[in-house]
């Protein structure tokens, strides 16, 4: 007799079968055994399947930044960003997955994307540098405000034609955007209700939302690299990028943590009447903190900015040995045009104040918005030749000049 065994039910159901003619016509010890034997095999091979998903780390796993997570489900890849924008809990979950993956339960997620992608928009500068690593420029097609951009092989592409222009982030060109045809359009958002990315998800197009800006280690915010390894199939390559950024970074901290001096950092500039610095829990006070430097303001809490009058400002600050990041100012002459007040300060009279909006891309981008929070190693060594200039021989700064 042949018989077809389609599922580990039929299974059960012949194993049944066999144990009950046995039993029939067995012994009593006999009969104890194959009933034994039969609950046994019906506990193995007649279990119900689960329907959960195994989840597993994703081998580039985030270890700095808050604001995304990766993971594997079964065949495909999952991104979690955290908290997208400040009046927003929920949490958004995309799947990643090649053309012959079948995603399960697709309604669990935000946006289902077919990796790797060939065409992207992405709308910030900070996104422009993870794409130049990973060797994919090419697969950016549309940007808005074209003219931010500083990187120069991106420029070279913008002038060749083919990325092209989407307007402004407020007021996307949506016509334009839907002829590019992207696979998806990389925002951030400020609030979590941006009208403009809401628009573009009604055209089909998959958004996903990019929140490397509310990072606060300097490696966290470039980690993030990661976020595009993923799209693009490379998690291998972007994990390798990283780990060369943080393995620079560390390496640059100890070396200026063994440094005898400390010395002190004011930070910052007026706007109006107001003069705003970065608070001490911020990006910018943890690169001083790790360059060996004393941020005045270390102690004030938050990330963001501190607004202070001119009068505080003076009574802790006069006497700093540095002055990092003046606002936009370029030169001393257009402070003191500004406000005479900012030439009593110790640093300006020792041609002691560093910016870094000196250095810009051929349509006037400041390349440090852009570039700074990929390469955190890079500004910790410029900050570290401000306040240590013996410890790099002939070094040249990538962001950081001296305000002439």
């Amino acid at each position: 007799m042949i018989v077809l065994i389609e599922s580990p039910f039929d299974i059960c159901l012949i194993t049944f079968v066999f144990f009950e003619k046995q039993t029939m016509s067995g012994t009593s010890f006999f009969k104890f055994i194959a009933i034994t034997a039969f609950g046994l095999v019906l506990l193995v091979c007649c279990r119900q399947p689960t329907t959960k998903q195994e989840i597993t780390p994703e081998s580039n796993r985030v270890t700095y930044a808050t604001g995304f997570t990766i993971s594997k489900v079964e065949n495909y890849t999952v991104i979690s960003i955290v908290t997208p924008g400040s009046n927003t809990k929920k949490n958004l979950r995309y799947a990643l997955a090649e053309n012959d993956i079948v995603i399960k339960n697709p309604e669990r997620y935000d946006a289902l994307i077919r990796v790797p992608l060939q065409k992207i928009v992405v709308t910030s500068t900070t996104h422009i540098p993870s794409l130049e690593a990973l060797g994919v420029e090419n697969s950016l097609v549309g940007f808005p405000n074209l003219k931010y951009i500083s990187s120069k092989k991106t420029r070279d592409n913008i002038s060749k034609g083919y990325i092209k222009e989407l307007g402004n982030n407020q007021d996307i060109n949506t016509e334009v955007l839907l002829e590019l045809a992207p696979e998806v359009v990389v925002g951030f958002t400020l609030d979590g209700n941006d009208k403009s990315l809401q628009t573009i998800e009604k055209t089909g197009i998959p958004v996903l939302i990019n929140a490397d800006w509310r990072e606060t280690h300097p490696l966290g915010k470039a980690e993030w690299i990661k976020f595009f390894g993923a799209l693009y199939n490379k998690n291998k390559q972007a994990d390798s990028i990283f780990n060369t950024i943080e393995t620079n970074y560390n390496l640059a901290k100890k070396l200026a943590q063994k440094t005898k001096t400390k010395p002190t950092v004011l930070s910052g500039a007026m706007y109006k009447d107001i003069w705003y610095m970065p608070k001490g829990e911020s990006w910018a006070a943890r690169f001083i903190e790790d360059a060996n430097g004393a941020y005045l303001w270390k102690d004030s809490k938050g990330t963001g900015s501190i607004a202070l009058n001119i009068e505080s400002v003076l009574e802790n600050g006069q006497k700093a040995d540095f002055w990092i990041a003046p606002g936009q100012f370029t030169t001393k002459a257009q402070l003191l045009e500004f406000n005479t007040v900012y030439g009593a300060f110790d640093a300006f009279k020792n041609n002691k104040i560093f910016s870094f909006t000196t250095k810009k891309g051929a349509t006037g981008g400041v390349l440090y918005y852009e570039l700074a929070p990929n390469r955190p190693d890079l500004v910790l060594k410029d900050i570290i030749n401000i306040l240590h200039p013996t410890l790099f021989k002939e070094y040249q700064p990538h962001f950081f000049e001296v305000l002439k």
